[in-house]
């Protein structure tokens, strides 16, 4: 027959079982405040050509010298119902090297166009990341009202992952470091994943996920969401990428560069 436990042994079961339901309650809550976010709500809008998560407050494109030129004044001007291209996103660089042909063009008249900017730089796997900072460095600078810089790392270019995800670091280390502010990093959601999550998790996120009815399929916070390559603005010729802030207008004023 077991022995009976003391009244003072079942009050410290019992308090200790309580305890432990309320940090495993605790943890639910914080992971679902953290990682579920706010369900997209798109309506189709003719004059964007495609449909929008009209429940986020703040939209923004992305653009390279693919988009050839642009007239900045009518992306900042157009508006259709309640919704207005909020922010810009702007090719830099790419690789060791690369610059982004339209990069001082878009850069000077965006600014000028009054439409918050950020700058990103398409990450090369395999090749050195101190050096492919240093390029992005060179050719821009910001200040405050800026968005974060972004890299683009959405290829492995045949480099053992273990490497992609040793320079990566380097990379975004050296940007930090310069500009004192975290970077983002733009990634599928495939790829993040499979390749990034965990490493990279303490960074800003940008996720890349097309054709998703409620929100990109990351098991983690994401501040900017890729939701629609093919989008049409006023002042472009071509497809636009678009996206949407993951806040409101505080929240979004908070994460500028200071």
């Amino acid at each position: 027959m077991p022995r009976k436990k003391k009244p003072k042994q079942k009050c410290r079961i019992i308090f200790s079982c309580i305890t432990g339901l309320l940090c495993l309650a605790a943890a639910v809550q914080y992971v679902w405040k953290t990682y579920s976010g706010t369900p997209a709500h798109f309506v189709s809008y003719k004059d964007f050509g495609i449909d929008m998560p009209d429940n986020f407050p703040i939209h923004g494109i992305d653009v390279s010298s693919y988009q050839e030129k642009i007239d900045w004044a009518k992306v900042h001007a157009m508006q259709s119902q309640n919704i207005r291209i909020g922010f810009a996103y702007i090719k830099a660089t790419e690789g060791l090297t690369g610059v982004d042909k339209n990069l001082k063009k878009n850069w000077a008249k965006a600014h000028a166009a009054g439409i918050p900017c950020g700058a990103y730089h398409f990450f090369i796997a395999g090749k050195s990341g101190m050096v492919q900072a240093i390029n992005f460095i060179k050719n821009v600078q910001l200040k405050p009202g800026d968005l974060p810089p972004v890299v683009d790392v959405e290829e492995l270019y045949n480099a053992p992952p273990q490497l992609m995800r040793q320079e990566l670091k380097e990379y975004l280390a050296t940007i930090e470091q310069f500009y004192h502010v975290r970077p983002v990093i733009y990634s599928y959601a495939t790829f993040y994943n499979d390749y990034l999550s965990r490493d990279f998790d303490d960074y800003p996120l940008w996720v890349a996920h097309y054709f998703e009815e409620n929100k990109p399929r990351v098991h983690r916070h994401w501040d900017f969401w890729q939701h629609n390559e093919s989008g049409r603005v006023y002042g472009v010729s071509t497809n636009v990428d678009f996206n949407v802030f993951n806040g409101d207008s505080a929240a979004f004023k908070n994460f500028l560069v200071k």
